[in-house]
């Protein structure tokens, strides 16, 4: 056993040697290629056992043959590992350099593509990495376009849309600064009316400007929702009596939500506004408030005769009017845009979809969190 021990620990001081030579090595060699890497670590196993063989062999004082021998068979290990760790060291370095090649197309704004040549474990799992990235970038520059896209619209429209009150402004203003206006009150009626007009445009870009900006501020208060709706449609009421169109409220349930009225009210108002005004005469737009899954769905619907199918998705969008003629009441575009940041900044989503003769806007908002007494049964909201 004495004997064994002694062999032991010749052998580990032999190996500890040549580790710490290793160590040493990989330290100096740390920022090379992988393929030197590789080499030095092959080195290091192999002159490791050839250490503590030859710390052993000489304690046990083979003969010349003898130690000739194992230093031969130990020499042949280390060209066939030193060989085996180049090739690997080499595959591994031409693997990365693919995909490096790869990670730069995709860095100069190109689509990530994994290349063809199977890699490592760890390169396939980075190369997956990178494409789920490149995915997820593609969709931000898909999305930075759009909004560059309807900024760009909405510079336009709202420049066309300011030009035309502007114009019939300075027209009427030098009729009655000449004299020229037979009905003066008509034209100073007219005159409030533009002015009022322009005041909503640039109320909702403030607005739209807020929520960009994230400097919206909420300040939630718990309200039911029969309440809220009841309020909107008091609001459109005249509105619709002027268009011809019939509101009506008959499936509310008073859902408690916790929601900054004012802001909310200004939503179900945009909402209404746009379907009436968009609801031929003797038409209905229904709205509606029902619990689902811990949440409440408000929607609005109209008689506009649908949506195109591609522009639904960009329905929220900042400027987009569809194919309305971008003549008043059409406004600005920008009604839809601030729903939606409204909505979002409650933690909420706002949607739309085609149904029958026209078109359902919905907004799902969470339920009130704390508890609180039931809401008593109210009858059906009709306008």
């Amino acid at each position: 056993m004495s004997d064994l021990l002694l062999i032991a620990l010749f052998a580990f001081l032999g190996a500890a040697a040549a580790g710490l030579l290793g160590a040493l090595v990989l330290r100096l060699f740390r920022h090379r290629s992988l393929v030197v890497s590789l080499t030095v670590v092959a080195a290091v196993a192999v002159t490791a056992m050839l250490a503590g063989t030859l710390a052993v062999a000489w304690a046990m004082f083979l003969s010349p043959h003898d130690l000739a021998v194992v230093t031969t068979v130990v020499a042949m290990a280390a060209v066939v590992s030193l060989g085996t760790a180049t090739l690997l060291g080499r595959w591994v370095a031409a693997r990365s350099r693919d995909l490096a090649l790869a990670a730069r197309s995709f860095g100069d704004g190109g689509t990530f593509a994994a290349p063809e040549e199977r890699a490592t474990a760890e390169l396939a799992s980075l190369a997956r990495e990178l494409a789920a990235t490149s995915a997820k970038l593609d969709s931000s520059r898909e999305r930075e376009r759009a909004l560059e896209t309807s900024r760009r619209e909405l510079v336009a429209w709202i420049s066309h849309d300011l030009r035309t009150p502007l114009a019939g402004l300075r027209a009427m203003s030098e009729a009655l600064e000449d004299g020229m206006a037979e009905d003066s009150g008509r034209y100073l009626r007219q005159i409030r009316t533009e002015v009022e007009r322009m005041n909503d445009m640039v109320g909702d870009l403030f607005e739209l400007s807020r929520i960009h900006a994230g400097s919206l501020t909420l300040t939630p208060a718990r309200i039911s929702v029969y309440d809220l709706v009841g309020d909107a449609l008091a609001g459109a009421d005249p509105l619709a009596r002027e268009h011809g169109v019939r509101l009506v409220g008959d499936r509310i349930d008073p859902v408690p939500v916790e929601v900054d009225s004012k802001e909310m009210s200004r939503v179900l108002g945009n909402l209404l506004i746009n379907a009436i005004r968009r609801t031929p005469a003797d038409g209905t737009v229904a709205v509606a408030a029902q619990r689902a899954d811990g949440a409440v769905v408000l929607s609005v619907t109209d008689g506009c005769g649908g949506i195109p199918e591609e522009d639904l998705p960009r329905v929220f969008d900042t400027g987009w009017r569809g194919s309305h003629a971008r003549t008043p009441p059409a406004g600005a575009g920008l009604g839809l845009a601030i729903v939606r940041g409204i909505v979002e900044a409650h933690e909420g989503r706002a949607e739309v979809r085609n149904v029958r003769g026209g078109c359902c806007f919905e907004v799902t908002l969470p339920v009130a969190r704390r508890p609180g007494r039931p809401e008593p049964e109210r009858p059906p909201v009709n306008r």
